[in-house]
């Protein structure tokens, strides 16, 4: 994960956001890549006695606001001990991101919290994760650090998506302490076993211990409760195994950990 990629907005998720990309990139030697991507609109309105139009200069404030947070970043940044570069888009920031990810190891989001005003819209998080072939980093908002070090836990359910989440990660879970493969089961069949899971693995010189769970109430609620008994610093996820749709209007894993989960999530979809 050498080519870091991290979604610039001045929002109550950036501190968390920048300095979880900082420790990701220091820990591959990696490089660090500030995207700003902002639509401006311009906007006018008319005044209905006289016919004429007034133009407000919304260019001019928006350009305004994007250079003092320019400013503020590439300060935090000149002390840091990482290769970095800033660049700005003129687009929505899903499809900047994607556009411009084509190259990126690694998409560095916020969660979805409980704040309506300040978080991050889930539509956001899905709109990046289907709109490319990246994974994503999705870091809660109170969590300032991304320890690549620390316990990482797998959730693991023989989908195709926990597969391309599972590959994604394996530079990071190679540095790992200890991995734990989390599985809940479920009214279906997986497609693959967690063993299926732990030898692939192996393969890449990776041990890791498998967690067999029944879920009496959710299956997030395993997941969580089984990470915060271990200790873990991130889990592993695939997104969206059920359309996005029907996690919009039921609620499903993914939306649920988007919002509620309080340790950093790898996911892919």
């Amino acid at each position: 994960m050498k080519s870091v990629l991290l979604y610039v907005n001045d929002d109550p998720g950036l501190p968390a956001r920048l300095q979880a990309a900082l420790d990701l990139t220091r820990a591959f030697n990696g490089h660090l890549t500030c995207l700003r991507a902002n639509p401006y609109h311009p906007q006018m309105a008319f005044d209905g006695v006289t016919g004429m139009s007034v133009v407000y200069d919304v260019a001019k404030l928006t350009r305004e606001a994007d250079q003092k947070l320019r400013a503020d970043i590439e300060n935090k940044l000149s002390d840091e001990d990482v290769s970095w570069s800033y660049s700005e888009v003129n687009n929505h920031p899903a499809r900047g991101l994607a556009r411009n990810s084509a190259l990126s190891d690694l998409i560095v989001l916020s969660a979805a919290g409980d704040d309506q005003d300040n978080r991050m819209p889930i539509g956001m998080l899905g709109d990046v994760l289907f709109n490319t072939h990246v994974p994503a980093l999705v870091q809660p908002d109170a969590v300032k650090k991304f320890d690549a070090a620390g316990v990482a836990t797998v959730a693991w359910n023989g989908s195709f998506e926990a597969g391309n989440a599972l590959r994604a990660a394996v530079p990071l879970l190679q540095m790992a302490a200890t991995v734990h493969i989390l599985t809940v089961e479920e009214n279906k069949d997986h497609d693959l076993p967690p063993l299926a899971a732990s030898e692939y693995l192996s393969r890449h010189g990776i041990t890791s211990e498998v967690h067999s769970m029944t879920a009496k109430n959710s299956v997030q609620e395993v997941l969580l409760s089984t990470s915060d008994s271990l200790h873990a610093s991130y889990m592993v996820m695939g997104a969206y195994g059920k359309s996005r749709a029907r996690e919009f209007l039921f609620g499903g894993v993914t939306r649920s950990l988007f919002n509620e989960c309080p340790i950093p999530l790898i996911v892919a979809h």
